[in-house]
């Protein structure tokens, strides 16, 4: 028998369940895979929440890393033994093992480790799309980040500095601003005790950045939106704070003529060219050293209930996973 952490209703950190479950064989276009190291990412607190819907009784979790240990009879591009890494649905990587649609799946490099695909697969594919896909992006722009002391914000200062793009960060303490300004981060702003849209205009005399990166959502909508350039672009792509309220329209013309967007890394690697793309650019910085991969916590699976305290409190920076 495996074991993985399920949820029969929504709610806090409590509703999580750590038990026995039969994993079975793999239909025709599924794999078996033993799990080496499992992703925790704010993402999975949405769905405990029921801010994402999904049918219960239900698995946790979207990212995880291991090898594959049985092929369906129609599966080819993969085999018995091969190590791979994976994010998206369906909702279950909290376990040590279970089958799961070989389409979903993505090759895993020798040269990166399990517990570092586990860290950075969601991670750095959300990364990659912000980056490579949102904005036309050149050397010498200047955008602003929030969370930049997450694990996607670490990822992302690493590689806006590979492109020569400038990042203005926002942080919660002076330990994460810190760590950020390790990673490229360019400017910090402590959030707690300064006025971010303030510091934004006089870090840039008063014009405002063309792009604005928000994870946050409903607490910092507006001074997002109080940051953005003439015509410039909101990204969010999180709701950590909770969703963001109905936008009037008339409120984008009235800063800027702006631009919004909600945008899924489900939709950035839907097709599988292009999450190929994608992957390869992440793996091939990963395994030049051109882009650290952090992991700052480690959990047990059976110790989900307070990984998920930590995650939504604040108290985690870079990555954090399930090792085995």
């Amino acid at each position: 028998m495996a074991k993985a952490v399920r949820f029969y209703e929504t709610g806090g950190p409590e509703v999580l369940q750590w038990e026995s479950v039969e994993v079975g064989e793999p239909g025709p276009t599924e794999v078996r895979i033993r799990h080496e190291a499992v992703g925790l990412n704010f993402a999975d607190t949405y769905f405990r929440t029921g801010l994402y819907p999904a049918p219960l009784p239900a698995g946790m979790g979207v990212e995880a890393a291991g090898i594959i240990e049985a092929v369906g009879s129609e599966v080819t591009e993969f085999r018995a033994g091969d190590r791979v890494t994976y994010t998206g649905s369906p909702l279950g990587a909290y376990s040590t093992e279970r089958i799961m649609p070989a389409e979903h799946l993505i090759a895993l490099p020798d040269g990166i480790e399990f517990e570092t695909a586990a860290a950075m697969t969601m991670r750095g594919l959300t990364t990659s799309y912000l980056l490579r896909r949102i904005h036309p992006l050149k050397a010498g722009d200047t955008v602003l980040l929030h969370a930049a002391a997450g694990g996607v914000g670490l990822i992302f200062c690493q590689w806006a500095k590979l492109l020569g793009v400038n990042v203005i960060g926002t942080v919660s303490t002076d330990r994460k601003a810190e760590i950020a300004r390790a990673h490229g981060c360019d400017e910090v702003i402590v959030y707690t005790r300064e006025d971010v849209a303030h510091r934004v205009g006089e870090l840039t005399d008063g014009m405002g950045v063309p792009v604005v990166y928000d994870s946050i959502g409903a607490s910092t909508f507006e001074t997002s939106l109080n940051c953005l350039a003439r015509r410039g672009l909101l990204v969010a792509f999180g709701t950590a704070s909770g969703p963001i309220p109905p936008i009037d329209p008339m409120r984008l013309a009235l800063n800027g003529s702006a631009f919004f967007t909600r945008p899924a890394l489900a939709d950035y690697i839907a097709d599988p060219a292009e999450r190929a793309e994608l992957a390869g650019e992440l793996f091939g910085h990963v395994t030049a050293g051109r882009i650290k991969v952090e992991i700052n916590q480690h959990y047990a699976l059976e110790e989900a209930e307070q990984a998920h305290r930590d995650l939504e409190a604040g108290k985690t920076t870079g990555s954090s996973v399930f090792s085995f």
